[in-house]
């Protein structure tokens, strides 16, 4: 038990720093193997015995597991499960003076449903439950008084019964295989009375003599079992790959607006005006400018028809100096607003300066 014990502290430790689970999706098998707890059986003897019921009680003995199983992604599991147990006898409910020999082994199957538990732990439970049928196997189970050679092999009978069981445990990913699993689990199975008769047993008197024949059963059979091992899901998607950064994107450059001022009621480029439109042009050409909006305007001295067309002028003007100065047809937007958007609101007939003006907006 100790060894039992270390191994499984051991893997606990290596399982729970594992990354977390994903729900068991499609195929996997498991295969696993612990200790098993036989309960105290009855055992009721045939009349002509003279014999009252008594019980029987066994060692800690060996069993083991291999399942053949499918995911379906959401936590619940459907099994197909083979398994086999052996347990000594070790005492009777017989005077003291008698003593028990033998061994009993099971073995058989079970469709079992299992549900992994949505819970956030390091360890990631689950619980279940199986139907099934079991063979219940009596080897040279017989009685003796102390001192007394228990009897030769009396004969022995392998029995069926239905089964059922309950399991809860839980499993825990290990890192270096993908879909590789360390499982531990409780289970408690159950064998449904009544058995059929195991065949002559033997109660044997002082000297070791036979005193009667005839049979014998066992009542309901029930061991308690816990059981480590491993589970492998075939479909078991690969780890999500840290995410990676997205490439930063370059900051676009900024928007940069240069003013051209006009005398009133004309579209002509004054000296200072041209010195502007050479400043822009450099601009453009220096930051990779890919739009060029030149946009013209009026104050609101004249009709809103006329300076419409004067507006238009303006842009046309400036645009032709951008031009001269090195700046491509193709990324030049002209337009002509008149009057509208003023950049000091004015009442209608009134000359304003800085109304009189083209926008060159770098984009």
């Amino acid at each position: 038990m100790k060894h039992w014990a270390a191994l499984l502290a051991t893997t606990v430790l290596v399982a729970a720093r594992a990354a977390s689970a994903q729900p068991v999706t499609g195929p996997y098998v498991s295969l696993s193997g612990g200790v098993t707890f036989p309960q105290d059986q009855t055992l009721n003897f045939a009349p002509q015995l003279g014999v009252r019921d008594r019980w029987v009680s066994f060692s800690p003995g060996f069993a083991g597991q291999t399942s053949l199983g499918w995911g379906f992604g959401d936590g619940l599991r459907a099994e197909l499960e083979s398994n086999y147990l052996n347990a000594h006898a070790r005492g009777v409910s017989f005077p003291r003076t008698y003593r028990v020999g033998g061994y009993e082994q099971q073995y058989g199957g079970f469709l079992n449903v299992l549900y992994d538990l949505p819970w956030r732990l390091p360890l990631h439970p689950y619980v279940g439950l199986g139907v099934g049928a079991q063979e219940l196997d009596d080897e040279n189970i017989n009685f003796s008084p102390v001192g007394v050679p228990l009897p030769g092999r009396p004969g022995s009978q392998t029995v069926s019964a239905f089964a059922y069981q309950a399991i809860a445990g839980f499993s825990a990913p290990l890192p270096w295989v993908r879909g590789l699993a360390f499982i531990a689990d409780y289970r408690l199975i159950g064998l449904a009375d009544p058995l059929a008769a195991i065949r002559e047993r033997h109660i044997s008197g002082p000297g070791g003599d036979t005193i009667a024949f005839g049979n014998a059963k066992f009542g309901n059979v029930f061991n308690h079992q816990i059981q480590i091992g491993l589970r492998y899901a075939f479909g078991s998607a690969p780890r999500p790959l840290p995410p990676v950064a997205a490439a930063q994107a370059p900051a676009p450059a900024p928007t940069r607006t240069f003013l051209v001022f006009f005398d009133w009621d004309h579209a002509d480029l004054t000296m200072r005006a041209r010195r502007i439109v050479a400043e822009a042009a450099q601009a453009s050409m220096a930051q990779a400018t890919t739009r060029i909006e030149v946009d013209g305007y009026t104050d609101r001295s004249g009709t809103a028809r006329y300076n419409q067309a004067l507006s238009v002028r303006r842009a046309e003007t400036v645009a032709a100096e951008l031009i001269h100065d090195g700046v491509g047809t193709h990324a030049i937007e002209m337009r002509g607003f008149g009057e509208t958007h003023p950049l000091v609101p004015t009442a209608d007939g009134t000359r304003e300066p800085q109304n009189r003006r083209v926008e060159i907006i770098l984009r």
